[in-house]
């Protein structure tokens, strides 16, 4: 038994994902995921929302920290489907940080002027 239980610990660690928060509550932007024949979406939300997720993505949601997200699952209710189409849409969620080294631009050029020159107003 502390055999298998040291292999499903090691599998675990590397299947770990970075996934990048905006403000520390929220997703950067939305996302799909599928596998099998479960597909979600998952959705940003404004502050106060909370989790809308149902059952396994809710969990995944919770562990992860996130406040506020919206979710919808399409096709299939089997949780395993459901948590491994969660994983790939939250590995495809980029901050603008990382999309702006990617592309060898500065965040300000990825976001555009609508949400620096809010940050900016805040900053004077």
């Amino acid at each position: 038994m502390p055999e298998a239980i040291r292999k499903a610990t090691d599998q675990a660690k590397r299947g770990m994902i970075r996934v990048p928060l905006r403000e520390g509550r929220t997703l950067h932007h939305d996302s799909n995921g599928h596998f099998g024949a479960g597909k979600v979406v998952l959705r940003t939300a404004p502050a106060g929302t909370g989790i809308i997720a149902g059952g396994p993505m809710r969990a995944i949601f919770e562990a992860l920290g996130v406040q506020d997200v919206v979710t919808k699952s399409i096709g299939t209710s089997n949780p395993h489907n459901m948590i491994k189409a969660t994983f790939d849409a939250l590995s495809q969620v980029s901050s603008p940080r990382s999309v702006a080294a990617r592309r060898g631009r500065r965040v300000s050029d990825i976001l555009g002027k609508r949400e620096t020159g809010a940050a900016g107003a805040q900053e004077a």
